[in-house]
């Protein structure tokens, strides 16, 4: 029995996976009978992809092959239930770090392997640079002896490091300050290599590398995850009130994960090669203290409010440019390739909670 999409995977969902799946503006005739390799496949990002390639196969016979990589299969299984039965969706387990023991080529290669959380920093510094630096490099070579069509290097906003010229977005040619002799810098300085290590096999061997750098990231998580805003989704869900133990004021790009698959299809099938592009949502351009205020406000029903452990940071924040640019990205070389974001901030919020509170 093939197993569809649809029926394996909630309403909630499904309606995620679909909205990527028929977005016009990406190409999507480059990958009918197209094989597409994705590195660490049972990620957040990552498994969204592979979703929408498979309903493409269900809906209109696209005939696209999908191989991914798994630290482990046994848990990317558990993630994507009869969904791994399919003919057209091969797992494999192996360390991205090892040389690719695959015995077909890819026509397509997505880089999404990767360790971002900060607890995984501080534990697994080195893991979390390797991932960067000698996964990059074993992705590389096989799809230099597979003569892929296009390589998708997932990179990062935290490339830019500290800028201080005074602006107020950070455009894709900015450069900050990284202290590259610390190790909380590892997953940082590990992007920053993984782009170099693309331009260099462009350079060296005519590849077609396209680099993305997203924004942070959100979306129907897990309830234990430690990323800020996960938190505050969980709490939702859970029905706590929101506290914060600082005054919230870091102001940043989010993008809700549907949005951000869609950007990285437009990047992969329509970027031009070592032309990073941020992945970034005007409409989800917000301090911490207002994702937290949106996330309470969105669920009125629910009576949650938001405070703060010291009175002091009661105060509305103001965003001091001078002293450093904000996590906040120019997306316009991106919507130039046809891109939009569908999702704004308190429909994503919605969505995810709606997602992780069914899974619970």
């Amino acid at each position: 029995m093939e197993y569809k999409v649809k029926d394996a995977v909630s309403e909630l969902v499904y309606r995620d996976i679909e909205e990527i799946a028929d977005t016009q503006m990406i190409p999507w005739e480059k990958l009918e009978g197209k094989t597409v390799l994705i590195t660490g496949a049972a990620g957040f990002i990552s498994y969204y992809m592979v979703l929408a390639f498979l309903l493409r196969n269900d809906k209109y016979q696209s005939g696209i092959k999908v191989a991914g990589l798994v630290r482990s299969t046994q848990r990317a299984r558990a993630k994507y239930g009869n969904i791994a039965e399919r003919e057209d969706f091969i797992l494999f387990e192996q360390d991205v770090c090892e040389p690719f023991a695959l015995d077909f080529g890819a026509d397509y290669v997505i880089h999404a392997a990767s360790q971002a959380s900060g607890i995984q920093f501080e534990q697994d510094p080195v893991g979390t640079i390797n991932a960067n630096l000698a996964g990059t490099v074993q992705l590389l070579e096989y799809a230099k002896k597979s003569r892929s069509e296009s390589v998708l290097l997932i990179s990062s906003l935290k490339v830019y490091g500290k800028v201080t010229d005074g602006s107020q977005k950070l455009t894709e040619e900015k450069s900050g300050y990284l202290d590259q002799t610390s190790y909380k810098n590892c997953y940082a300085v590990g992007k920053r290599a993984m782009e170099t290590l693309g331009a260099s096999y462009h350079k060296q061997y005519g590849m077609n590398i396209r680099i993305a750098r997203p924004s942070y990231i959100y979306g129907p998580s897990s309830l234990n995850d430690d990323r800020v805003w996960a938190q505050f989704i969980a709490n939702v869900v859970k029905g706590e009130d929101i506290l914060l133990k600082s005054n919230g004021g870091a102001y940043r790009s989010f993008c809700y994960v549907t949005d951000t698959v869609r950007a990285l299809l437009v990047i992969l099938l329509k970027g031009e090669n070592m032309q990073p592009y941020n992945i970034a949502s005007e409409k989800s351009d917000v301090t911490i203290r207002n994702f937290a205020k949106t996330a309470v406000q969105v669920f009125p029903e629910k009576n949650l409010k938001l405070s703060f452990f010291n009175k002091e940071d009661e105060a509305e924040p103001v965003v001091d440019y001078s002293v450093q640019t904000p996590e906040i990205m120019d997306s316009t070389r991106l919507e130039a390739l046809g891109w939009s974001a569908m999702v704004d901030l308190a429909e994503g919020i919605r969505r995810s909670v709606s997602i992780v509170a069914e899974r619970s």
